[in-house]
């Protein structure tokens, strides 16, 4: 199958979880980093741009929360690159490194292997910058390894409380 008819036929909205790396190159404040995305599978309008949230965190006291736009692109059935951009709220910093303002952008570049079943295992390299914003931007990249499950519930299901509520609370036959 050709990328041109794989990336035609697209893939499911993921819950991406990942670890790894934090403040990678300049070790100032270098260490663990967690993460969990949720990745739409539908398309805003006729664009190639799908919207995902994020949430970051690492122990040494920064955390991330935001979305953005992705875009994914395959080469043949196994390989998609997966550029993505967004706007973060940053909380924390401390005396090694404090990136400078609230509003952190995350730049994002993966690269991935899609199994049988759609789910997809990835590295990814990001950068987290304010863009100038504040006063100081010293910006820190991570480095990531991403498991992404796919979600089979289409979204006005997602949205839907009633939907919700049979999830949780109705007897499964």
């Amino acid at each position: 199958m050709s990328a041109l008819s794989q990336e035609k036929k697209g893939d499911p909205s993921f819950v991406a979880v990942g670890a790894g790396f934090f403040d990678f190159n300049r070790k100032k404040d270098d260490g663990l980093e967690l993460r969990i995305e949720y990745r739409s599978g539908q398309k805003f309008g006729d664009t190639i741009f799908k919207p995902f949230g994020a949430i970051g965190y690492s122990p040494n006291d920064h955390t991330f929360f935001g979305g953005g736009l992705l875009v994914d692109m395959f080469f043949g059935r196994r390989y998609v690159l997966t550029p993505s951009f967004g706007p973060h709220i940053y909380s924390g910093g401390n005396s090694k490194l404090d990136l400078g303002h609230f509003l952190e952008f995350r730049s994002q570049l993966e690269f991935a292997y899609r199994l049988d079943d759609r789910a997809r295992i990835g590295v990814a390299l990001s950068h987290y910058s304010n863009a100038g914003l504040g006063s100081k931007n010293p910006g820190t990249e991570s480095l990531m390894i991403y498991y992404n499950l796919f979600v089979a519930l289409k979204h006005r299901e997602l949205l839907s409380i009633k939907h919700l509520y049979s999830l949780f609370f109705e007897k499964v036959n």
